[in-house]
């Protein structure tokens, strides 16, 4: 039996951890009524097809999170290795993320959308559960769109963040088994 660790070692064993553990990359966005705000995401997941629900959190040192806590309604954009701008832009501090404004769009609800994303999930804002240094969004889905949702489309090489940079996965990648 090992002896408890202590928390700053703890902690630097679990940032390692999940340091080699490879993540999708996704930008959020959402707009409380006070201007748009954007921020690139490696914790979304999938919790259920029916409803289509999805599942992110957001740092307490986000600029983008007293936002999000004010929102009702995101929009989750799935990134394929051709989006890298759009994971560059949600991950700059300091810029104005919404200056370019050929990269987006409003849908008719008023929610921005980066429609060059390989997919795009419009939600409502269904929980959120604040964690120590992060908040857990959960959101259902009731718009899907971007290039992935074309079954008739080509599907885009994920984006992926692993070890501090960020990767593209191929058939070549592909392992079988």
């Amino acid at each position: 039996m090992t002896a408890a660790l202590d928390q700053t070692t703890l902690t630097d064993r679990f940032v390692t951890a999940f340091r080699h553990h490879p993540a999708g990359v996704a930008l959020v966005t959402a707009d409380p009524g006070d201007g748009p705000v954007a921020m690139t995401a490696t914790s979304v997941c999938s919790v259920d097809a029916n409803p289509p629900t999805i599942a992110f959190s957001a740092s307490v040192r986000s600029s983008s999170t007293p936002a999000l806590l004010r929102s009702t309604h995101v929009v989750v954009h799935l990134l394929s290795a051709h989006q890298l701008h759009l994971a560059k832009l949600g991950s700059t501090s300091g810029i104005d993320r919404f200056a370019d404004t050929s990269l987006w769009d409003r849908l008719p609800t008023g929610d921005v959308v980066f429609r060059d994303a390989a997919a795009w999930i419009r939600g409502r804002i269904t929980g959120h559960l604040p964690a120590t240094g992060a908040t857990l969004f959960m959101v259902e889905g009731d718009e899907i769109g971007g290039h992935h949702s074309d079954p008739t489309r080509d599907a885009q090489p994920p984006l992926v963040y692993h070890h501090r940079a960020w990767h593209s996965l191929s058939t070549n990648s592909q392992i079988t088994g």
